[in-house]
């Protein structure tokens, strides 16, 4: 069952009462790593846990479907490139919820890329334990998704 979210704006990230950063310096450049955050529908390619990912509503927001069937339906909140490109969910099927933004931090290191990852949420006292273990699968995702994306970036 979808429900929707509470509207949050990029303040949240700062802000949530769960957050999980993750960081990895990759070689691509920053303007690359940018236009492929930007790529709605190319994350399928380097994002393993991304089944389907479509822009919406003319690219200001995006439709995506994750690996066991979870769905958000998002806004991006800031496309402020090549620095910050965040997005918050408006819409999803996850149960005690009640608010999600990521956001993707660029700097530039050496030739690369330092990526910082924030998912920050904030749902019912049981959806914030089950997060509890989800950190390091997430943080496993934020790795093995920007290694592959820096190996497609060096490949094109």
């Amino acid at each position: 069952m979808a429900h929707r979210l509470r509207p949050v704006g990029l303040d949240f990230v700062g802000t949530a009462p769960v957050r999980h950063v993750s960081e990895r310096e990759i070689s691509a450049p920053v303007e690359a790593v940018y236009r492929a955050l930007e790529d709605v529908p190319g994350w399928v390619d380097w994002f393993p846990q991304v089944m389907a990912a479509r822009p919406i509503d003319g690219g200001k927001g995006r439709d995506i479907r994750l690996m066991g069937g979870v769905r958000f339906r998002e806004s991006v909140i800031a496309a402020e490139g090549p620095e910050v490109y965040a997005y918050r969910v408006d819409v999803t099927n996850v149960p005690g919820v009640r608010a999600i933004a990521e956001e993707w931090r660029l700097a530039p290191a050496g030739t690369g890329t330092r990526v910082r990852w924030t998912f920050a949420t904030d749902g019912t006292a049981a959806y914030r334990l089950a997060l509890r273990p989800v950190r390091a699968a997430q943080a496993k995702a934020f790795r093995d998704a920007v290694t592959a994306l820096d190996r497609r970036l060096a490949a094109s």
